[in-house]
């Protein structure tokens, strides 16, 4: 699969989850506080949403995250998967997850992030119901908690945990590329 048919996969998912689960189009867009244009945009695969913007979907839709992430064909062993079976994200704002767990409906699922030099999970900040945290894999992750004006900054080797509920952004602010393993319930 190629990105563009992810775009597209992620756009069809989200437009007939809100469908399914009664919502107009108006009612999510000001429940995300983001246009009604945008989102449009969004369900058609025209625009891709920020990581905050996802987040925000999910939560108000009753939904994991995870839930965006179908796994794109079966794997021989169950618990286990291997590059070629994962599923892709790819958000706006320079960043691209893999859902890396062989399955989305135990206690906890890993992405392996991807931040491009200058990457910004957008503007606002992401509110999720979960307990999460990460790995810094290689780069630099700068992360904002609640209304922190300076981030803290994190290097290769460094992992952070933040509990359920916890608002923050994060960025790579650095010129080379950042990887995270990040791990959530």
């Amino acid at each position: 699969m190629d990105m563009q048919d992810e775009v597209e996969g992620l756009a069809i998912l989200i437009r007939d989850l809100r469908k399914h689960k009664g919502v107009t189009l108006n009612e999510l867009a000001e429940q995300i506080g983001r246009s009604v244009g945008f989102l449009s945009q969004v369900e058609r695969g025209k625009s891709r949403p920020t990581v905050a913007d996802l987040t925000a979907i999910s939560e108000t839709l009753g939904v994991p995250t995870t839930y965006f992430y179908n796994l794109s064909k079966p794997r021989e062993v169950r618990w286990v998967t291997r590059p070629g079976e994962r599923r892709t994200l790819y958000y706006a704002g320079g960043i691209t997850d893999v859902l890396v767990s062989p399955t989305m409906s135990g206690g906890f699922s890993m992405l392996e992030s991807h931040l491009a030099p200058g990457a910004s999970s957008g503007d606002k900040h992401v509110n999720d119901s979960s307990e999460q945290g990460g790995f810094v894999l290689e780069g630099e992750l700068s992360i904002w908690l609640n209304e922190a004006v300076e981030p803290v900054v994190l290097q290769a080797n460094d992992s952070f945990q933040l509990p359920p509920f916890a608002q923050f952004r994060y960025a790579n602010q650095s010129e080379q590329p950042t990887r995270v393993l990040w791990v959530f319930t």
